[in-house]
């Protein structure tokens, strides 16, 4: 086992039991976890939160929960400093990015143990803010138009009529710019105060989601959509339906229960249907938004970075639902 330095103890934060947001998050002093022979020890640079973070703490997961007291948030950055005995990807001293184990989780600490299986090597150039806000959101937006047959390498794909909702969040911003990167032409939803952001990223047409236009996701060119990516929850099959083309077709991954149902009564729809798509790690997808993201091809989009001593306050923003792209926490 190669090793670099490691301390016997590090600052964590957790809370011990469902609820309560930011205030019941509490720093503690606790000892550094060890690795097991096909882990990684990584000390964290930066983490971001998503909102399965959130949701797991409002207990919106049950009757399933993490172990308390629980470490929250899986989207880490940092370097290795310690590797297990049956690692053969990575060595001390390696840059990288992870995506923890949404069960044990771990990222708002100093240190944290995680599966090779689940982490990739960070490019040079990429800082550890911006690669930290990749992996569920980025890979959630890249299986969502993997799902409708994208292609990112810019010169190919369908060029399919695209609407993508709640385009200023995290996966939003991330989806937005990997469906032009599959030449689709892209009508977007967000807040007024987002709007100019939203076509930075390439948006073809964007709609305040507040105005009756934006409300009813009427393209403002008047076109149907071949494909909806559905990133906002209180989106309903009733009005994706009006929208679509033809054979038009709904990529939900931030379903309501309406869209649950609506997903098992299209499947077997010759014509529009409304299906599921839930985040699933692949190292290959976490690579390959790595790349893109060092080619220039994609940025994060950052809110706001938070250091560690106050990972109160940048919970309390996520918290919020007034967040543009990622929320960073920085060691």
């Amino acid at each position: 086992m190669a090793a670099g330095e490691r301390p016997a103890t590090m600052r964590a934060v957790q809370y011990s039991g469902s609820g309560g947001g930011a205030a019941a998050l509490k720093f503690v002093e606790i000892a550094v976890p060890s690795v097991k022979k096909d882990e990684v020890l990584v000390k964290v640079e930066a983490a971001s939160i998503n909102q399965s973070d959130l949701m797991t703490q409002k207990g919106m997961m049950r009757p399933f929960h993490p172990k308390f007291p629980f470490i929250p948030v899986n989207n880490v950055s940092g370097e290795i400093i310690e590797v297990g005995s049956a690692v053969r990807e990575f060595k001390a001293g390696d840059k990288v990015v992870s995506k923890l184990d949404f069960w044990t989780a771990g990222g708002l600490a100093e240190y944290v143990a995680t599966s090779e299986k689940l982490t990739v090597a960070r490019p040079a150039g990429i800082s550890a803010a911006d690669a930290a806000g990749v992996p569920v959101a980025g890979m959630t937006a890249l299986q969502a138009l993997k799902a409708i047959g994208t292609k990112f390498d810019g010169s190919t794909g369908s060029g399919a009529d695209v609407l993508i909702t709640a385009a200023s969040s995290g996966v939003g911003t991330y989806a937005v710019q990997l469906a032009k990167l599959g030449n689709h032409r892209v009508t977007a939803t967000c807040g007024s105060r987002n709007l100019d952001l939203v076509v930075s990223l390439g948006a073809d047409e964007v709609l305040d989601y507040k105005t009756p236009e934006g409300a009813t996701l009427t393209s403002p060119s008047g076109r149907k959509y071949d494909y909806i990516v559905n990133i906002a929850n209180q989106n309903k099959w009733s009005t994706f339906k009006r929208r679509l083309s033809r054979n038009g077709r709904v990529v939900d991954v931030a379903p309501n229960f309406g869209n649950v149902m609506a997903s098992v009564v299209t499947l077997f729809s010759r014509r529009k249907k409304l299906s599921l798509v839930s985040l699933k790690m692949s190292k290959g997808d976490l690579a390959l938004l790595l790349e893109l993201m060092q080619e220039g091809k994609l940025k994060t989009v950052i809110d706001s970075r938070h250091p560690f001593e106050k990972a109160a306050e940048a919970w309390a923003r996520s918290l919020s639902g007034h967040a543009t792209g990622k929320v960073i926490v920085e060691m």
